[in-house]
Parts: structure tokens; C-alpha cells; sequence
């Protein structure tokens, strides 16, 4: 099979010829169609990204679709021609989805949404796999409730609002004056990016705050994010490293939790609740509740280095991914 390989950060993705895996006990052979590119694989790339703890010479590429070509033993829940989705490796010394073939845990896989586009389904696994730990294992959000979500033209910001959404949250997100027509298409309120937190605090929640905050964006942010959730409120965040003043937080009696999303594949533990999760998103997919932007911008395995190009270069129009069959 055709796979691109880093043999060194801040290298090229070369383009060489492995050999197709077959699939072990509990795995499952996917034939790739499509990947999508998460900052997390260029920051891997970078050789910044120690905690993905992915050793050299490495196939990037954490999210994939694509279709079951073979089963390992043991393996029930798929079967050949299954078209499938998943956020599946490219992390923890697992092979990465920017290749042709990759043999993967079943327990990482769901069957993709009918209505989704191998492209559009390569696009979700991630993000919602972090908004969905978040928003419901441990806000556990309730119909009614206030939402902020902090980035919500990102990937998984984009992802977090209609999934606060769906569940009936109020909710409202951060972004750039660009993007605030976005965030009104997904049902959300949008708040300029430069407004200080107290303003749009005393505007949309008359100073009380909102229930949960959601922060997809990490540093001043998330201090942001303590400074607008409610009394008895929650704020989880995917990025919740560096130094930051709890003190807003504490005042407030609320809670705060940090999602790292990689733990399942770097530990091997919990991988299970990944398929469960992504289950969830391929009904809300099909019901119309759940749609991933797509950058319009095309790429194939011969330019997966532009893609990683564009991706660091500027914002992107949604997420990119690489078409690979």
C-alpha cells in the first residue's frame, strides 16, 4: 500500500510503499478514503506534541473513513463492505490514517452516517469525540441550560455548538466578526471574540453567567471561561494546560473539568466508549442535528504536506481533509 511517512519533525510526508497490514484478533482492515488533517498532526509533524507520544518514522493522521475490507477474529460488530468511521491512530505509535490501509481497533469504529460523504465523516471523529466527553460525560448538559462555547467557528468548537444544540442547550459562541454568520447557521448566538467577558456576560445572562462554558481554545480563553460560567456552573476544556488564576472560578462554586481526548488510544483503556460515542453521532448525523464544515480545498496523498501547509498558514474555511481513494 501507498502511505506517507515522517522520518524526521519539521520533515516532508514521503510518499513509499509499506506493506498492507492484515488484521490481528479484534481489529479491523480499513480501506481508507478519506482523512482529515487536525492541528494536532502538524504540531506532531512540529515535534511539539510530546504527550501524543508517536515515535519516528511515523504515519500521521488521526481521523479516518473509509470502508472494511477484512476482519480480524473476534471482530462482529463489522463486516466486509461496512463503510466506517473513526478517530483511529496516528498517535501512540499507531499506524495513522494517511494511507491506503489501516488495521485498527473495532472498538475505535462506528458505521458512518448514510448521509454523510466519506470526506464530510473523516471530518467528525475528533471533534465530536471531544465535544460529546465534555458536553455530556461531564456536564452532563441538560435541556434549558445556558451553553458558551469558546472558538465556535472551530473544528470542534463548530462541532460543540450544534451538539449543545441538539440537546437543547442555549447556546452562544465566541468568534471572529467573519464568522458570527456561521455560528447563527448552526442556531447559535454569535459574540465577538474581542468583547470583554464581563460585557457579553451582563448582556446575554444579566451577570449571572452561563451554565456551561465550553473552551475549544485554551489560554486566555479559558481564564475567560472562568470568569463567565455561572454560580454552580461547569467549564471543560480540551486544552486546559499552562498557569491559569482559579480564583474567578473558585468565587463562583463551580466546577471544572479537562477532556483529553488521546487517552484512549495511548492507554488502550476505554476505547469502547469512542464507538458508543461515535454511534451517538451518526444518529444525530442522519436526523440532520450534526454537520461538519468542509475547507472546499482538494488534496490526495501526492499533497497531504499543502494540506498540513494550509492548515498552519491561516484559518481554514472549515476542516481539511485529504481525499487518499
Amino acid at each position: 500500500m501507498k502511505a506517507l511517512v515522517l522520518n524526521r519533525y519539521n520533515g516532508p510526508l514521503e510518499l513509499v510503499e509499506l506493506s498492507r497490514p492484515s488484521p490481528p484478533r479484534g481489529e479491523v482492515l480499513v480501506r481508507i478514503k478519506a482523512s482529515a488533517v487536525n492541528p494536532l498532526d502538524t504540531k506532531i509533524r512540529a515535534g511539539a506534541a510530546a504527550h501524543a507520544k508517536h515515535p519516528l518514522p511515523a504515519v500521521l493522521g488521526i481521523d479516518l473513513a473509509g470502508v472494511v475490507e477484512a476482519v480480524g477474529a473476534d471482530v462482529t460488530a463489522f463486516r466486509p463492505g461496512d463503510e466506517v468511521y473513526g478517530m483511529t491512530g496516528g498517535v501512540g505509535g499507531l499506524q495513522g490514517s494517511l494511507a491506503q490501509f489501516a488495521s485498527v481497533d473495532a472498538d475505535l469504529l462506528a458505521v458512518k452516517p448514510a448521509n454523510l460523504s466519506m470526506r464530510e465523516a473523516a471530518a467528525l471523529p475528533l471533534a465530536f469525540i471531544t465535544s460529546y466527553m465534555g458536553i455530556v460525560d461531564r456536564a452532563r448538559l441538560q435541556p434549558g441550560q445556558t451553553v458558551l462555547v469558546q472558538g465556535g467557528a472551530g473544528g470542534v468548537g463548530h462541532v460543540s455548538v450544534q451538539l449543545a444544540r441538539a440537546l437543547g442547550g442555549e447556546v452562544f459562541a465566541t468568534a471572529s466578526a467573519r464568522d458570527a454568520a456561521t455560528i447563527e447557521r448552526f442556531g447559535a448566538t454569535p459574540l465577538d471574540r474581542a468583547t470583554p467577558v464581563e460585557q457579553y456576560v451582563a448582556k446575554h445572562t444579566r451577570g449571572e453567567g452561563f451554565d456551561l462554558v465550553v473552551d475549544t481554545v485554551g489560554g486566555a480563553a479559558l481564564d475567560a471561561s472562568f470568569a463567565a460560567v455561572k454560580q454552580f456552573g461547569h467549564v471543560v476544556s480540551a486544552l486546559g494546560w499552562g498557569t491559569h488564576a482559579l480564583a474567578p472560578l473558585s468565587f463562583r462554586e463551580a466546577t471544572y473539568s479537562g477532556v483529553f481526548t488521546l487517552a484512549a488510544l495511548l492507554t488502550g483503556r476505554y476505547r469502547a466508549h469512542h464507538g458508543e460515542i461515535l454511534r451517538e453521532a451518526t444518529k444525530l448525523a442522519e436526523r440532520g442535528l450534526i454537520t461538519p464544515l468542509i475547507d472546499p480545498r482538494r488534496f490526495d496523498l501526492a499533497t497531504a504536506g499543502a494540506a498540513h501547509e494550509a492548515l498552519t498558514s491561516g484559518p481554514a474555511r472549515g476542516k481539511i481533509v485529504v481525499d487518499i481513494g
